[in-house]
């Protein structure tokens, strides 16, 4: 898989050289599913790879689709081709400004990055763990005793909210509305209800004042405290950071903390309740869940709209992009390229060089995957522990094209004796 049908490889021909059939010529060349199966997509995105693997559409305005993993980490490298101030994300998503860091291009980026990153190593974000497992084991609890639990409405959507409002070190009245907003937020976003969107992205955004201000009162450490680290970069004339872009930051993380998170949980325990077998490999061999989790995450990437969009004309995999037309990065498609990755579609624990892009490439790449991947394996511990079994109780259904991931899962629930 991932020929080129044109005999080109990513940025390998000039202008003149490439297909450079007008949007008129082309026509729509592939439509996502809007509506979809478990794994479904994961099907299309191998056919998209082997007969065009870099097709335009008309949906949404138009875009470009990067399926491979070397066209998408070209793509997702190349910082100062391919931007992310334009179009960030497949729909465009019209808004009043820029919200950082993720709306920024190099070098506006790297301030706020700088600021974020060091709060978000491993050792900051293990001070987090004791209250990351207390939420999951209340949860987890809450499944057990319900006479109808839903793997992502009662444990992914919640439990990833609890773990951000943990981060950012609030107290328990305001995580439990964080999460209420949180949730009502993500769940709105996957309808494309653009009134509750509005609503719930407003009080998100009065949430984050309020934290910014409360955390700048109680002097936290700017070495272990997201808000605090940004606030000194507010104070430093050496770049253009602000207290309302500063603001605006821990908005967007809250945001980006609940949905892929959510996904990516979410479909681990789709995958778990179908597998019986794995599931009682890594309750008798715990130690095997980090590898395991790393299969999880190039199987089921949850990010596949992330936009960039070339400041010039190009070529991508034989194919004329000219300057402002959108690439969709696929994330998930990515990950099973056959080129990359032997038997793409199968979980393979310990996977030899298990290089995927679930958390990204390049300057955007997720400054949180540590945080992630911690919320995952506590979660993931807490269910295998305090279960003797668990599988779907009723119909997966699925998130809509903004995210792959689980948006309902029935599950039924055996506790451990």
């Amino acid at each position: 898989m991932g020929g080129c049908p044109f005999g080109y490889g990513a940025g390998g021909v000039t202008g003149a050289e490439a297909d450079a059939r007008t949007r008129e010529e082309r026509g729509s060349e592939w439509a996502p599913a809007l509506e979809e199966e478990f794994g479904s997509a994961h099907a299309d995105y191998a056919k998209l790879r082997a007969d065009n693997p870099f097709p335009w559409s008309e949906e949404f305005g138009g875009f470009w689709s990067a399926t491979t993993y070397d066209d998408i980490v070209r793509v997702a490298q190349d910082d100062e081709l391919f931007v992310t101030s334009v179009q960030n994300v497949v729909p465009h998503v019209p808004r009043s400004s820029r919200r950082p860091p993720l709306h920024f291009d190099p070098p506006e980026h790297t301030a706020y990055r700088d600021a974020i990153d060091p709060v978000l190593r491993r050792s900051v974000v293990r001070e987090h763990e004791t209250a990351f497992r207390a939420s999951a084991a209340e949860l987890v609890d809450g499944l057990l005793r319900s006479s109808a639990p839903d793997a992502v409405r009662d444990y992914a959507a919640p439990y990833v909210m609890d773990c951000f409002a943990a981060f950012l070190s609030v107290p328990p009245t305001l995580t439990r509305r964080i999460r209420e907003v949180g949730v009502r937020y993500a769940f709105a976003i996957q309808d494309m209800d653009d009134a509750v969107i509005a609503e719930c992205s407003a009080e998100l955004y009065a949430i984050a004042e309020g934290v910014y201000d409360d955390r700048i009162a109680q002097r936290p450490d700017p070495r272990r405290d997201l808000v605090a680290s940004l606030d000194a970069a507010a104070q430093d004339p050496a770049n253009h950071i602000t207290r309302k872009t500063a603001v605006a930051t821990v908005r967007q993380m809250i945001v980006a903390g609940m949905g892929a998170p959510q996904a990516a949980l979410g479909s681990c325990l789709v995958h778990l309740a179908q597998d019986q077998d794995l599931q009682r490999h890594l309750r008798r061999h715990p130690d095997d869940l980090p590898a395991a989790i790393e299969e999880f995450l190039r199987l089921h990437a949850p990010y596949r709209v992330f936009a960039r969009t070339p400041v010039r004309d190009t070529t991508v995999h034989g194919r004329l992009v000219r300057e402002g037309e959108p690439i969709a990065l696929l994330f998930p498609s990515a990950n099973r390229d056959g080129d990359v990755f032997d038997d793409p579609d199968d979980f393979v624990l310990r996977r030899p060089g298990n290089s995927h892009l679930a958390f990204g490439r390049g300057a955007h790449r997720c400054p949180a995957a540590t945080m992630g991947r911690l919320e995952l394996l506590l979660a993931l511990q807490m269910i295998l522990e305090r279960t003797e079994r668990f599988e779907l109780a009723g119909e997966v259904t699925m998130m809509n094209w903004l995210e792959y991931g689980p948006r309902s899962a029935p599950l039924a629930l055996r506790a451990a004796r």
